[in-house]
Parts: structure tokens; sequence; C-alpha cells
């Protein structure tokens, strides 16, 4: 540090100058207050004056992008598209079951649960895979192996726990989003089949508002994925229809996702 430099500024703390023959070392441990002072003050006198940044100038050229998705949900093949009247019931009626699941929320809570209702753990992807959509479905068992009039079909382990109020009211937001990504990533690859339909509905009946970024992205996931199976369908007829409609007009028009809801026709 110039001297001249050390005239203008103040010192806020007085340090004592010895006559010494031996010069000091930076690297060695101060012996008392005096010496620390002082190899701070040698310290800052070896600092340039002037510190230029090294930037390599082909980096700059490089431009910067974000990795996030915003691309749309793929257009309904011709007559599969609900009308817009349609949609507004939807929102409408869903509207409806989320006051009505938020009044009496505290209350199914409370509820006590089955013996056999064993909720998993939030980090158990595969034991929320099995509890929502059951061992049939998740293991991919032969549905001929499944008889519906046995009594078999109250077994909730193969067919899955139904989203049921005592159950779904006890789970919390982070709960609620945790299960969301499991059951959208497995839609991913998987099919669209009842228990998931009627978990997925329940999941954004439970989804607060303002939505977090998470929530976000994991809602348009789900509604993209649904428009790319609606394209795959062939019958105007298909029992799946309704369901994928009804999941994308909830994703766009209730969540406000508006540049991935179906237009009129």
């Amino acid at each position: 540090m110039r001297s001249d430099v050390e005239d203008l500024m103040p010192r806020l703390l007085p340090i004592e100058t010895e006559n010494r023959t031996e010069a000091m070392k930076l690297n060695g441990a101060p012996r008392n207050p005096q010496e620390y002072l002082r190899q701070v003050q040698l310290e800052a006198s070896l600092c340039p004056e002037v510190v230029v940044a090294q930037i390599d100038p082909k980096k700059l050229r490089k431009k910067q992008t974000v990795n996030a998705s915003v691309s749309g949900c793929q257009a309904a093949p011709e007559g599969f598209s609900p009308s817009l009247g349609w949609q507004q019931q939807q929102v409408a009626n869903f509207s409806d079951v989320r006051q009505s699941f938020a009044k009496h929320r505290r209350h199914w809570s409370t509820q006590s649960l089955d013996e056999n209702v064993v909720m998993p753990k939030l980090a158990d992807e595969e034991g929320w895979k099995m509890f929502c959509l059951g061992e049939t479905v998740y293991k991919a068992t032969a549905a001929s192996e499944t008889d519906p009039n046995s009594s078999s079909a109250l077994d909730y382990s193969k067919m899955g726990f139904p989203p049921f109020l005592s159950i779904v009211s006890r789970l919390n937001q982070t709960t609620v989003l945790a299960v969301l990504e499991i059951l959208t990533g497995w839609f991913e690859e998987g099919e669209l089949v009842p228990q998931l339909g009627r978990w997925l509905y329940a999941l954004l009946a439970c989804l607060e508002k303002p939505l977090i970024p998470e929530a976000h992205s994991l809602i348009r996931q789900l509604a993209r994925r649904c428009g790319q199976l609606r394209t795959t369908l062939q019958s105007q007829e298909d029992e799946r229809l309704p369901v994928l409609n009804l999941l994308i007009c909830l994703v766009a028009r209730y969540f406000e996702q508006n540049d991935l809801a179906d237009q009129q026709e």
C-alpha cells in the first residue's frame, strides 16, 4: 500500500512501530496484538492497487439458455376435444369440490382409518405406487387373474386404496406434491387406469393455490401426457377420453395454464 494513500486514510487502530532488525514473517503466528495488526498492514501493502479480472472472450459469445419446458398440449384429433361449455361446467364442479373438501377437511382428518390402511412414508416411492394403484396394476398382473365378483375385489392391497376423504385429508402439501410427482412419473410410461384417474383428480383437488414452481411443472407435465395419450385414441367412445379431457381442462382452465387449454373447433 502506498504511503500517500495511507496518509489519506485515517488510522482506526494505531500501530506502534519499532526498529527491528529481523523481517516480519507473514506466515508465522503473531505473538501479540501489535504483531497481528502489523501483519494485516503488510498483507494489505502487497495487494495490487488495481485488479483486472481475466475473462475468456470466447465464453461471452455463448448464449445463456434456461432449461424450461413451455410447450403446450398436442392438439386433439378432430371431434375429440370438449366444448367450451363443458370445460366451464367442469371447472365450476371442481371448484365446488375443492371448497367442500376445505370445509370438511379437519373433520375427515380426525376419522380413524381401518386397520388395513397403512400409509407409506413420504420418500417411499414404490410404496405409494402400490398404495394408490394396487398390486394388480403396479406389478402388471394379468387382469384375468382377478375376478371382480370375488371377495378379492375388496382387497385394496391388490386393487389400490381409493382416495377416501379420510386418507387425502391427512396429506399435507409436501406429501400431495410428492405423490403427484410419483404418479405423474408412472403415468409417463404407463396407461391411464381408473385408480390413477381417481388419485390424480383427488390430488389436484388438494393442491393449494397459488402454486409453487414445482407444482406448476408437475401439472403441466400431467396435461401434456394426457394430450399425448389422447392423440393415440382410436374412438370417441373410448372410456379414457372424458378423463383425459377433464385433467387437461382442470390444469388449463382452473389452474390457469391457458396455453394448454383445448380451443373451440
